[in-house]
């Protein structure tokens, strides 16, 4: 369906939209529940942000035998939709720990390894992603 990337895009566009809010608020400011809800924003934004990639894979003719978000990923990587593969590999890796992590210091890390790394590259797909939904 050459549509559904755009319809994966436009969730995508949302989670950002909440990520880059929560992050932009003064981090000292923020109590124990914001800054889980800034991990949680994360989370939801990584998920989305790998499947928009692997439908929008698809709707350029790449033929994704395997799907997982490391497949992804590569496919991804390969293809230039995305610049540092071993950064959104670190994204994957983290995604998966801040899911079952709750220790007060580790939350802190998250957060801000989330907006001093990760944003800037989440930022970048979206910017490509949106140039290509509106153009």
């Amino acid at each position: 369906m050459s549509e559904r990337w755009k319809q994966r895009f436009e969730n995508f566009e949302k989670a950002y939209s909440v990520l880059a809010d929560a992050l932009d608020a003064n981090f000292s400011d923020l109590s124990d529940l914001e800054k889980m809800g800034c991990i949680q924003a994360f989370e939801i934004t990584f998920e989305l942000s790998w499947k928009v990639m692997k439908d929008y894979l698809v709707y350029s003719g790449i033929n994704l035998i395997e799907i997982s978000p490391r497949k992804v990923i590569q496919e991804a990587m390969a293809a230039g939709l995305i610049q540092d593969g071993d950064m959104w590999m670190s994204m994957l890796k983290n995604r998966n720990l801040t899911s079952h992590t709750y220790d007060e210091s580790h939350i802190l890390s998250g957060v801000e390894m989330i907006e001093r790394d990760y944003l800037p590259h989440i930022t970048a797909l979206y910017n490509y992603l949106k140039g290509r939904h509106d153009g």
